[in-house]
Parts: C-alpha cells; structure tokens; sequence
C-alpha cells in the first residue's frame, strides 16, 4: 500500500505504521479471529444475537408505543450497538498494546505492532460510518461529530502537548506555539486560549493582541448539539464573526506577531495558512475537518464528497498517491457504502470487519436493495463467508454457529456441511457438537455424530460408552452388534461390565430385541442377587420362551436355571419344568453343530446335570403338587 511517510498517518495506539500494516495484514487470520472472533454477534431478523448486550434486548417488548417513539428507541440501540462494536475493536487494541509492550522478542513486538495499527484503522473507519450512515448527523451536528472524530483518531500531537504543558514555562518552549496551532486546528478553542493567556502573562507588550485574539476565539460561532438555534440563524453569526476577523487581519492587528496572525489567517478558513500546519495535521482528512470548520461550518452531508475530494487532492499535492485507507475513507465521505465494504474486504486480512459493519447496516435499512447475483443477500453472504472462517479455527467454531443461526437463506445448509467436517477428538467435543445440532433439529447430523464414536468407542473396546451412543443414534442394528459383544464378555469372565448403564436403560432397551434381551438379563442376575427367586425364575423362563435370546445363549441361560432348581424349596413349577426339559431338548436336538456338541465333554456334563436336575425337580413338585391336592 504504499510507503507514505509516518507523518500522514494518525492513529490512537502506535499509528505511525497503520498504512504499511494495511498490507502486512492479509493472512493473520487466526491471530485475528482469537481477538476479534466471537466479541459480537449479529442481529437477528428479531433482535440480536444471543451474545448481543443483554441490555440492548428491551425492543422485544409488546407495550403500544407510538411508532416514532419505538422508530426513535432502535435507532438509539443501533447507535449504541455501534459503539459497543467499537469499544470491542478498543479493547482488542489496548491488548496488543499491552502485549507489544510486555514482551522482549523484536519479531512478536513488531507483529503487536502492525496488529494495533489495523485494528486503530479499522476503527476509525468504523467511526466514521457510524456518523455517516448510521447516526446520519445533519448540517451542524455533523461537523461536531467529525471534529470528535478527528481528535480521537488524530493523536500524534498528543505526546508534544504533554511535553509543552508539563515543562516549567510552557510560552518559552520551543513547540508552544505548535501546541497552540494544533488546539486551534482541532477546534479546541478553550485549550488554545488557555496557553495564549500563559504567553501573555509571559509578554506584557502582546496583551493587546491577546485580548483581540482571545475574543474572536471566544465569540466563534459554531454548531451546538442542544442549541436551538436554526442554520439559518447559524450562518448569519458565522459571517459576521468572519468579517470581524477579516476586519482585524487586514488592519494588521497582528503584522508584529506572525504566530498570532497565522491563527486569525485559520480562524478565516485560509487555506494556504491551513495547508501551512500540514505536518501538524498528518492526514488529508484532519485538513477536511479544520477547512470546513472555518469556512463552511453548517456543510450538509451530501456536500462532503466535493470537500473531502478537493481536501485529499490539496493536501497530497500531487507528491504521494492515495493508499486503501485513503480510498476506503473517500468511498465513505462518498456516502459509497457497497464500496466501503468492497475496499475493506480486499484489505483486510478477515471477514470480522465488513461482516458486523455490513450486519449493522443492514439493520439501519441502508442495505436493502442490494441482493447479490447467486440469492443472497449482502450481509448473509458476508456473515456466512466470516462464520466458515470461525469454524476453521480450533475453539471458535462455537461462536460461528450462532452466525450461522442469523442467515436465514442459507445458514441451516452452511452450518450442516460445516458441523460434518468438525473433527470429534473427544467425547466432552462431540456432546457440544451433538447439542447444537439436537437444539436444531439436525437429526440427520445427530445419527452421524453418534455413530462415529460408538464406532471409536467399540474401537478401543469400550463397550458402554459405544453403546451409550447407539442408543442416541437409535441405530438398532449396532445396538445388536454391541449387545452381542456385552453377552460375548459375559461368558467369558463370568460378569457383567458397565453395570450402571445396563441397570439404567429404562425405555432404551426395546430399541432392539438383543438390547432388550441384554437389559432383561442383567434384571434377572439383580433379581437372584436380591434372593427374589421365583420372580428370577419367571423372568429366566420368559427369556427362553420369548425367543429374544440368541441361540449361541441358550446353554447359558438353562446353565443359569441349575442354581435355582437346586434349592430347597422348590421354584418352578411342573408346567415350568416341562417348558425348561422342551427347551433343553430344542437346543441338543437343533444345534447344526449336533456330533461337535455330543463330542464336547463340557457340553455333554452340562446337559447331563441339566436333565438330572430337571427331572430331580419334576419329582419334587409332582410330590408337592400331589400332597397339596391330597391335603
């Protein structure tokens, strides 16, 4: 952008090297984002954002109003909206400030640097659509507000005047009168009359002038927010006090004292005198603010364009040619705000910037009849294009989400295309992604998400957290797959791991017939822990005869049975005993593996003590069942 000298550049922190970092600034995107990332959120087509000021929520309310007083309350938010958005651009720079000056390295004191002379560009930028478009200040106020502008933003005197003030006599140094300039030239009428009575007390021979000065300075005429006053009014006292001025100055009040007569030459909007302090100035649009001060004080706002193009065409002079900043400024004296937006989108290193400025003007009602060639509109493009950059970024994806829920064309297709491709490195990352897309009803993106790691779960062989996140999949058929693996653990150590997800499946449990099975079972264990055998022994049967129980399971479950047909009161039934002999003689009798089973010695113990018990059992009810009957 050019290699302009410092002089022209005036910033709050650091500003000497703004225009060369415009440049510098392409890139930095995620240094930019941790900074500026998530500070403020747009609105919504019904308020702000979640993360908006809290107390800028009251427009919600359904009280009947007038509708200039509700017109008049939205557009004082949107002023303050505008200046909280500013105070975070502030808070950013002030951190980088402190950050360059904290630390030794050279390399990071350098990038602090550039990073705070953006930041103060892109702030006065922002300042200065704030009183072009989004207050839209009038003739008479709007020339306060840009001097407020100037002084704010304008500040490489700041570290003279201190210097002048604080020596032992300030009329004897050496830049009082440059202080004095500055005062006048920054309409600081007070300041600059407080000093000039310092040289007079000093003088004694220049009280006459003093005095002269002092008045006109005191009497100038200028616009006053509660004034109620017309332009009309304005102007009449303006030409008066000027050709009381003009009266002085041809007179040759001041001829013996040069530094007075260069002021009463300002206080005339003399151009020549004025463009003679243009080190003191440093920027074309500081010459703008002084020029029209003293020579159109009551300038309507679509009268800037023609001063603010002469202005920057007098004060370059011909020596240096416009920078981004320079054009992006001009664009705004221009009332250009597509242009404004499309400068700032080519300069700056992310979308933070144009997206809430474009957001924000959206909302003034200055944007609406700008829909961009492919459907959307400008500002959803913008807030789109910054809230993909967020989700590029390790932590501040959140934040893009609730950009995305501003859209309303296309933010719900952005933000699921988006939500797919956030890597789950943990499951506390996945339960936050899973909520956004459940509070959204993304039940699509909800399936995913939990397949993917019930399969990273059963991957590393834990199988409660892989089936925690079947069931919310309600996937049935890995549900199924991870059940087997449960009832396959089970039989090889003998228990159950994960019990209190097993105990606690309520409802969940019917999301599959295995599943139902496996939460069956672990009741009918709980049940004969409890000592609550008949109950153990219903439930144990109806698994059986339910046919929900897997077959490889089957010798398990009539395995399970032998503890209770062995205890000393009997707990089944005849009826119970014939449905547990039919389902022993199904597995023997049915198993395709038959010779296999009948050559396993286990297998072969195991059905022989099942029979023996069975029939041990039948014996005992038959004589139980027949004594009650005799009885």
């Amino acid at each position: 952008c050019g290699n302009s000298s410092t002089s022209r550049t005036g910033f709050s922190w650091g500003c000497s090297g703004a225009r060369r970092s415009w440049r510098g600034s392409r890139g930095r995107r995620s240094e930019w984002m941790g900074r500026v990332g998530g500070s403020c959120c747009p609105f919504s087509s019904r308020g702000p954002a979640p993360r908006a000021d809290k107390r800028l929520r009251g427009h919600h309310t359904k009280t009947p109003t007038a509708p200039s007083n509700q017109s008049h309350f939205v557009f004082g938010r949107l002023v303050q909206v505008s200046k909280n958005y500013r105070s975070v651009i502030r808070a950013c720079m002030e951190d980088m400030h402190q950050a360059a000056v904290s630390t030794r390295d050279p390399a990071l004191q350098g990038q602090y640097s550039t990073q705070v002379s953006i930041l103060s560009a892109m702030e006065l930028i922002w300042n200065l659509c704030e009183i072009l478009f989004v207050e839209a200040a009038t003739a008479g106020p709007l020339l306060l507000r840009l001097l407020d502008w100037v002084r704010l933003h304008v500040c490489d005197v700041d570290s003279m005047v201190r210097e002048v003030l604080s020596s032992e006599s300030p009329s004897k140094h050496k830049l009082f009168w440059n202080v004095v300039d500055v005062f006048v030239l920054q309409g600081r009428m007070d300041e600059a009359r407080h000093l000039l009575s310092k040289e007079a007390s000093a003088n004694p021979a220049s009280m006459n002038m003093y005095k002269i000065l002092d008045d006109l300075m005191k009497k100038m005429p200028v616009p006053s927010l509660g004034n109620t006053q017309t332009l009309t009014e304005l102007e009449l006292k303006w030409q008066h006090w000027h050709e009381e001025c003009q009266r002085y100055l041809q007179d040759g009040t001041f001829a013996s004292n040069p530094h007075m007569e260069s002021i009463c030459k300002i206080l005339l909007g003399d151009e020549d005198a004025i463009l003679e302090k243009k080190e003191l100035m440093t920027t074309w649009y500081h010459f703008l603010v002084t020029r029209l001060l003293y020579s159109h004080p009551t300038v309507k706002p679509m009268e800037l364009r023609f001063y603010a193009q002469s202005s920057m065409d007098l004060f370059l002079g011909g020596e240096s040619s416009p920078e981004p900043l320079d054009m992006i400024l001009m664009a705004a004296f221009e009332f250009e705000m597509h242009q404004v937006i499309k400068e700032c989108s080519i300069v700056l290193s992310n979308w933070w910037f144009v997206a809430h400025l474009t957001d924000l003007l959206d909302h003034c009602k200055l944007l609406q009849s700008h829909n961009l060639y492919f459907g959307s509109n400008m500002r959803e493009f913008l807030l789109l294009e910054y809230a993909s950059g967020l989700f590029s970024h390790h932590s501040l994806w959140q934040l893009g989400v609730d950009y995305f829920d501003h859209c309303p064309e296309f933010g719900r297709v952005y933000l699921e295309l988006h939500i797919e491709r956030i890597p789950l490195s943990t499951e506390q990352k996945a339960l936050k992604v899973l909520r956004i897309c459940e509070q959204r009803q993304m039940h699509e993106q909800v399936r995913s998400i939990c397949k993917i790691m019930a399969m990273k779960a059963l991957r590393n062989n834990r199988l409660g957290s892989a089936l925690s996140w079947s069931i919310r999949a309600k996937d049935a058929a890995f549900a199924t797959l991870i059940s087997d693996r449960f009832l396959k653990d089970y039989c090889e150590k003998g228990c159950f791991s994960d019990l209190d997800l097993i105990d606690n499946l309520g409802p969940s449990m019917l999301l599959s017939d295995r599943l139902t099975f496996l939460g069956k079972y672990r009741e009918f264990h709980r049940l004969y822990g409890e000592k609550r055998f008949p109950e153990a022994a219903r439930l144990l049967l109806t698994l059986m005869t339910a046919h929900i129980a897997p077959c490889s399971f089957w010798m398990t479950l009539l395995t399970d049975a032998l503890p209770l047909l062995e205890q000393k009161e009997v707990i089944f039934s005849a009826e119970q005993t014939y449905e547990l002999m039919r389902c022993l003689e199904d597995l023997t009798a049915g198993n395709p593996d038959k010779q296999k089973f009948q050559d396993d010695d286990v297998e072969t113990t195991k059905v022989e003590m099942l029979r023996l018990a069975l029939a041990r059992n039948l014996a005992r009810v038959i004589v139980k069942e027949g004594t009650v009957e005799g009885s």
